[in-house]
């Protein structure tokens, strides 16, 4: 089965084309936070600035991870990594050291591989307690026994007091791609359903709650948690009819899918009824004017999956650890291309654009 690296004739001639596309340019003078939301600035940046810097075929794929094939190797590795920057450090659910690992972990597995070893790299300001330093190793290390990698390297770094904020964690991964289903955007095809593995917007609430900025009377957890488990879960049952997958971290489920609709020039079309949204998390996203579908998860994923294979998918979701509250969502169609439509429960439809600025910003 096609391990979904391509060859050395496809990767220059994909090299190629990104030569002779028109170059973009950054039109901000100054970063901004939008930049670092997920949604169209970061795409800008990453289009105008990083790609033509960096120019392979790898990287061209703007995915979570950089599936490659070293020399000679039948084997296929996905290699991501990830910077985490959360604030408060401790929040309902979890805290940073946990986010660190199941955020490369879960990029890797929507890459559709096994993650094998992470490295973790902490930046620590001058003043920070080490007490709570032990006590975000410690739920690091958990993390990562959890979800089955080891931490097989580590870099420590310290800046002067006020030159940071507490800590900051960067983590890379490597895993071994799957070879039951060769996952991408260009797989994509008219009638596959998009599924859900649970609720939405849990992880965004739950930094809001932490930060003391909605007063309510319950407290809301991060969803924060490995995927590789349940991805793997999902492959046994339906193997090559999983077309393509991702995690909706920054920018939600809405970008994830527009950026899904652009990459594979389908049209996507989401059903609001079907969205899978807990009262709590609705509540508040009414209270902050936010549209639950732009606010962040981690540990949830998206998939698209071939029309016969979505009933069995939606049953092994909700048979898996983690995805008892799946549902399918939407459905992929011909028109139009390059656009993500809702249809909303009065009836009518409206378009959903990718996430513009950041209205919850440092939320992983």
């Amino acid at each position: 089965m096609n391990s979904g690296v391509r060859s050395k004739e496809e990767v220059l001639a994909a090299i190629e084309r990104r030569r002779r596309r028109p170059h973009v340019k950054l039109m901000d003078e100054h970063v901004t936070l939008a930049h670092g939301a997920g949604g169209r600035s970061s795409r800008a940046m990453t289009e105008a600035l990083f790609l033509p810097a960096l120019l392979n075929a790898v990287l061209e794929e703007l995915s979570d991870a950089g599936v490659l094939a070293p020399g000679s190797s039948d084997t296929t590795f996905a290699f991501s990594t990830d910077s985490f920057v959360v604030k408060p450090l401790f929040f309902p659910g979890g805290d940073i050291g946990e986010l660190a690992v199941n955020g490369t972990v879960n990029d890797l597995a929507m890459a559709g591989a096994t993650p094998i070893a992470l490295s973790a790299g902490f930046i620590l300001e001058e003043g920070f307690p080490t007490a709570d330093l032990e006590r975000i190793a410690q739920s690091l290390g958990r993390a990562a026994e959890k979800a089955g990698v080891v931490v097989a390297a580590g870099d420590t770094k310290v800046v002067e007091r006020g030159k940071g904020d507490g800590v900051y964690i960067n983590t890379a991964g490597i895993g071994l791609v799957d070879t039951r289903s060769t996952l991408g955007p260009d797989r994509v095809q008219p009638g596959d359903k998009v599924l859900v593995s649970g609720t939405i917007g849990d992880h965004g609430m739950a930094i809001m709650v932490a930060r003391g900025q909605l007063a309510l009377e319950c407290e809301s957890d991060s969803d924060t948690a490995p995927l590789n488990g349940l991805v793997n879960h999902l492959l046994a049952a339906c193997g090559d009819s999983v077309r393509w997958l991702r995690d909706p971290t920054r920018g939600g489920v809405a970008t994830v899918l527009c950026e899904l609709a652009l990459a594979g020039d389908v049209g996507v079309t989401v059903y609001e009824a079907a969205l899978p949204i807990r009262p709590l998390v609705n509540g508040a996203c009414e209270i902050l004017g936010i549209d639950p579908m732009y606010v962040a998860n981690e540990g949830k994923l998206v998939a698209v999956v071939a029309a016969d294979a979505a009933d069995q998918a939606l049953n092994t979701l909700r048979t898996g650890d983690g995805g008892s509250q799946a549902a399918i969502i939407g459905e992929v169609r011909a028109e139009p291309p390059g656009m993500v439509i809702l249809e909303t429960s009065f009836g009518g439809t409206r378009v959903v654009d990718m996430l513009a600025g950041d209205p919850l910003p440092r939320i992983c």
